[in-house]
């Protein structure tokens, strides 16, 4: 019997409320970068809401993201304060904010000029001023959080300073996001160092009360297996009793995915956590463009291959539908996107695995 899932988006109300009576779930994002900023501006849309406590799909929000990223703004806060990259978690409070309004628009602005600020955001300096001021990183986090009215909780995936070390294809070891970025060679392995840095408790906890849990979109190695490598995250998901589930990619990525499949990417991921992790993939089938895939060749880079058996044969079910955009370069729509998972949440029942059937 095929495990290939096809759910219906249009099964879940315009304004994020359940057509009966349905207990809100409990989500967990996992990620970093644009991938799961824009998951989490389509989970938004189904957040209870304090003056609407009744309406709503989803109970409670958490994002937990990487914070690994050296490059930039953010890399260069780094490297002055001697602080966590905020980069990233500024994305996913920007995404989260009740309205994305005038204050959203500053958090998210860019110096265009002058030495000292070019390049950096507002968000960014700002998290560092709250960080030297309260001297926690987290806390400084939390505190943004409130100033945006974010619909959720947003989680770095550790407040240790570690930084990401690869081994390449070669044999050769590379440090730091950027160089592994830029590297010609594949990376066979991702570590941390220091290795094993501890996760926060709120994000042990949210992942245990959590009904669904996501894991992408996003850069495979510097975005997803990251988080991953945090101590206890990766036993927190074999041990989750919430349905986890794959957000698969659109396109290959250079110097991370290229010429990976699908079943590819859950079989790196695996190779890390030692453990399958994943009830589900939620993986596009629609096609592209020929100028869409025409523009991402000339990078090498191509739609990732939906080999459904072989993601089957790896104990994970398939949702498959068109999750994808298009606007100059493919992305996820996060409306279809959000959905397909609410509504797999939903039908599939509060706390209920199927890992492995």
């Amino acid at each position: 019997m095929s495990s290939i899932i096809d759910i219906p988006a249009s099964s879940l109300s315009a304004d994020g409320t359940a057509p009966s009576a349905v207990a809100p779930l409990r989500v967990v994002a996992l990620g970093g970068g644009t991938g799961l900023s824009t998951l989490l501006r389509g989970l938004r849309n189904y957040v209870v809401s304090p003056d609407q406590p009744t309406q709503g799909l989803i109970a409670e929000l958490s994002a937990v993201v990487t914070v690994t990223d050296d490059g930039g703004s953010s890399g260069k806060l780094r490297e002055d304060f001697n602080m966590l990259p905020p980069g990233d978690l500024r994305n996913c409070m920007v995404a989260l904010s009740a309205q994305e309004d005038l204050l959203t628009r500053l958090f998210n602005h860019r110096f265009r000029s002058g030495r000292s600020l070019k390049g950096h955001s507002l968000g960014n300096l700002f998290v560092a001023a709250l960080t030297e001021i309260t001297g926690d990183f987290a806390l400084a986090i939390q505190l943004s959080s409130k100033i945006l009215a974010t619909r959720g909780h947003i989680y770095p995936a550790t407040t240790a300073n570690t930084k990401l070390v690869a081994e390449m294809d070669d044999g050769s070891l590379v440090r730091g996001e950027t160089k592994i970025s830029a590297s010609r060679h594949r990376i066979v392995e991702l570590m941390l160092d220091p290795p094993s840095p501890k996760p926060l408790p709120e994000t042990l906890a949210a992942i245990e009360r959590a009904d669904l849990i996501t894991v992408g979109p996003g850069s495979l190695y510097t975005s997803l297996i990251t988080n991953l490598l945090v101590d206890g995250i990766a036993p927190a998901l074999v041990k989750a009793r919430g349905l986890c589930v794959y957000v698969c990619n659109l396109m290959t990525q250079a110097n991370e995915s290229l010429g990976l499949t699908a079943a590819d990417h859950i079989e790196r991921i695996y190779a890390h956590t030692g453990e399958p992790i994943f009830d589900y993939a939620l993986v596009n089938t629609a096609p592209f463009r020929p100028e869409t895939i025409t523009r991402y060749a000339a990078e090498s880079a191509s739609p990732i291959v939906a080999d459904i058996e072989r993601i089957e044969a790896l104990g994970v079910r398939v949702i498959t539908g068109d999750f994808a955009r298009e606007d100059g370069f493919v992305r996820h729509d996060a409306a279809r996107v959000t959905e397909a998972l609410l509504e797999l949440g939903r039908s599939k029942g509060l706390g209920t695995r199927v890992q492995g059937t």
